[in-house]
């Protein structure tokens, strides 16, 4: 186990930490101090979630590694099912937020694979967890327990009843607790917003959540571009964010075909493959995606598998019957 690390030990309410934040948060937030207590007593600190965030990182992928790994045939096929048996969801979900249908099923794809592997940890055992045996990132998720039991209170939930990620993320789309709290949609109006069991709500927060952080309806989200002879100089490819334009792009000598105006904000995007890289221009649309996940290659996969999806859902009405044998 790495250094720094607390052994995980059976969660105790009376314990200095947990009493004092139990104490707070019933101050702050009107609970009754004994049933948050109760709750508390039910919560394990797992020796298992330490492990899994301790683990160290995998190596570093290439970009043809990671697309490998979310643009499979049963990826896409899943996909193809889902947006068949939801299309109603889907249809509404975009109409709210702008954001297609695909680009909802690759995030959900991506995220989940459209729900099969929504994590087998109690939220509340993950954050507690973290929370109080994790001391690296303990202010981080001692913020997420509060707004977590924050949600329970409000969308009526037990909150030894949900499950997620080993980190605590939620539900189909894997929403942490303040995410839900802030972008989570009701989206079939039925006074709750189930993130599990709804697809409604799951594709609209989905959308909601790419709205509110910049979205832009009928705008590409990343391009093809070529830099041969360009100049790269001081360019940060790493770094999250739109800090060029179009216009500024096409004086670096970067080419890309878009007819977006020159004041489009814009980045370029490094993706290592093999012994070089592959290149693209990123637009607001590509910047929203990565406010999910701040991973390049995550937004970037999100991006190729919305297009497969697209060409794949297409597919079967442009493609005429073979005939029977």
């Amino acid at each position: 186990m790495s250094p720094g690390l607390v052994v995980a030990q059976a969660l105790d309410p009376g314990r200095a930490d947990v009493a004092a934040f139990i104490a707070d948060v019933a101050s702050r937030h009107a609970f009754e101090p004994g049933p948050l207590a109760a709750t508390f007593a039910q919560v394990e600190s797992k020796p298992a979630i330490l492990q899994a965030i301790a683990r160290p990182a995998e190596r570093a992928l290439t970009w043809t590694e990671y697309r490998a790994k979310f643009l499979t045939d049963r990826r896409i096929a899943r996909g193809v099912a889902v947006h068949a048996q939801r299309r109603a969801e889907l249809e509404q979900a975009t109409r709210s937020s702008g954001v297609p249908a695909e680009v909802l099923l690759a995030i959900v794809g991506v995220e989940t694979f459209y729900g099969e592997n929504v994590g087998r940890y109690r939220v509340a055992d993950a954050l507690a967890t973290l929370a109080f045996d994790y001391p690296p990132r303990s202010p981080f998720f001692r913020g997420e327990l509060e707004q977590f039991l924050l949600m329970a209170r409000e969308e009526k939930l037990d909150p030894l009843g949900p499950l997620g990620s080993y980190a605590g993320a939620m539900g189909i789309p894997q929403f942490m607790p303040t995410s839900f709290r802030k972008w989570a949609v009701d989206g079939d109006g039925d006074g709750v917003r189930d993130l599990w069991n709804d697809w409604a709500d799951v594709f609209a927060s989905v959308g909601n959540y790419l709205k509110v952080h910049g979205w832009e309806a009928d705008r590409p989200v990343m391009l093809p571009a070529d830099v041969t002879g360009a100049d790269l100089a001081g360019f940060e490819f790493g770094k999250i964010g739109l800090p060029e334009t179009v216009g500024s792009l096409r004086k670096r000598g970067i080419r890309f075909d878009s007819s977006l105006p020159d004041a489009t904000p814009a980045t370029v995007i490094s993706l290592p493959v093999g012994f070089g890289n592959e290149y693209r221009v990123g637009f607001a649309n590509f910047h929203a995606i990565t406010r999910y996940n701040r991973s390049h290659l995550y937004a970037s996969a999100v991006a190729d598998l919305a297009q497969a999806l697209a060409a794949a859902v297409a597919a079967p009405a442009s493609t005429p019957p073979r005939p029977a044998r």
